[in-house]
């Protein structure tokens, strides 16, 4: 077991044992899935969280809050033409965010 995991394990568990974990929202639910789904290195997430929180979003989180905007455009149009254009725009964002998030996943970021 690493270090750091070593360390959140008993920081974790003084923190139960001490109630400091009981009353909170959301307790007794499942956690939110992260964006990016089970491919997202835990540490990561916690740092994207904690630059979003500071208002410095990562390329990958950016990518993916435009994949959703054009989802919900694409969801609302009609015309087949606008529809295959948000289609092309919302494929080129995908490839992008996917290549980011393996580049990320190799260290190459």
């Amino acid at each position: 077991m690493g270090t750091l995991r070593y360390l959140a394990e008993r920081l974790i568990g003084r923190a139960e044992a001490e109630g400091d974990l009981r009353g909170l929202k959301g307790e007794g639910q499942p956690l939110p899935q992260p964006e990016g789904g089970a491919f997202v290195d835990p540490v990561e997430a916690a740092g994207f969280r904690i630059m979003a929180r500071e208002g410095a979003l990562p390329p990958e989180v950016i990518l993916a809050q435009q994949a959703n905007a054009l989802r919900a455009e694409l969801k609302d149009e009609s015309d087949p033409e606008a529809r295959k254009a948000l289609m092309r725009r919302l494929a080129d964002i995908e490839m992008r965010r996917a290549m980011r998030m393996e580049g990320r996943r190799r260290g190459r970021f």
